[in-house]
């Protein structure tokens, strides 16, 4: 296995730790100055690199061919294989964890989700991750298992992804209902898939990746346990 990207706080107190999963490009320069943005804010961040079975590829924006063909190659439970040594990393640096949350891009989102249903954390966050009423990489359709969350999760997505309606995303939220545990989901109305990397002029969208971001921190901090 490929060593995770780590990042931790340059100084200070380390508020807890993150696992960060990728989008379907790999662990690309956008992926790093995430992790650097969640250690700079105080969180120990983990990016598991979720192509290490394939040649641990960085893929170009515009390859959209290749990045498909690695996405459906993906199984949930290497997977959750590839999450839970990122975790156990994070729990051997001393972060419990009830402080540790997992945030995930894309197919990343997905993975976040499915996590947040196996775990029990403290938050856990999907941007834009899709199978929602259809199973990705042999995990069930995430309607199917919302009831079964573990850990608090808060859900990003735009209004004009082509790739996430918005009838399934208010499906996913009609299926909150039934959770035993915190839940929330957010829609930016202008917003499309992949509107949080700035490094994607096509796609990003500054004031809804920026509210995004303060969403994140707001729902791990009031998911932190209590000092």
């Amino acid at each position: 296995m490929t060593t995770p990207l780590t990042t931790v706080p340059a100084e200070g107190a380390v508020r807890g730790g993150i696992v960060v999963l990728q989008e379907a490009f790999g662990i690309t320069d956008h992926i790093v100055d995430v992790c650097n943005r969640f250690a700079a804010a105080g969180w120990t961040a983990v990016a598991p690199h979720l192509f290490h079975r394939k040649g641990d590829p960085i893929l170009a924006y515009d390859d959209l061919e290749t990045a498909l063909r690695l996405v459906h190659s993906l199984v949930g439970t290497e997977l959750d294989e590839d999450v839970d040594a990122a975790l156990a990393s994070l729990a051997s640096a001393g972060i419990e964890a009830q402080n540790t949350a997992v945030v995930g891009y894309c197919m990343g989102g997905s993975v976040a989700f499915h996590t947040a249903v196996r775990r029990s954390l403290g938050a856990a966050i999907t941007y834009y991750g899709g199978g929602i009423t259809n199973g990705r990489f042999g995990y069930p359709a995430m309607v199917d298992e919302v009831a079964e969350l573990q850990t608090p999760w808060l859900g990003h997505f735009g209004d004009i992804d082509k790739g996430i309606p918005v009838d399934q995303v208010e499906a996913l939220r009609a299926a909150t209902d039934s959770t035993r545990t915190d839940t929330a989901i957010d829609r930016y109305a202008t917003a499309d898939h992949g509107f949080n990397c700035n490094d994607r002029p096509a796609v990003f969208n500054e004031a809804a990746s920026a509210l995004a971001w303060t969403r994140t921190f707001d729902w791990m901090e009031g998911h932190r346990p209590q000092q």
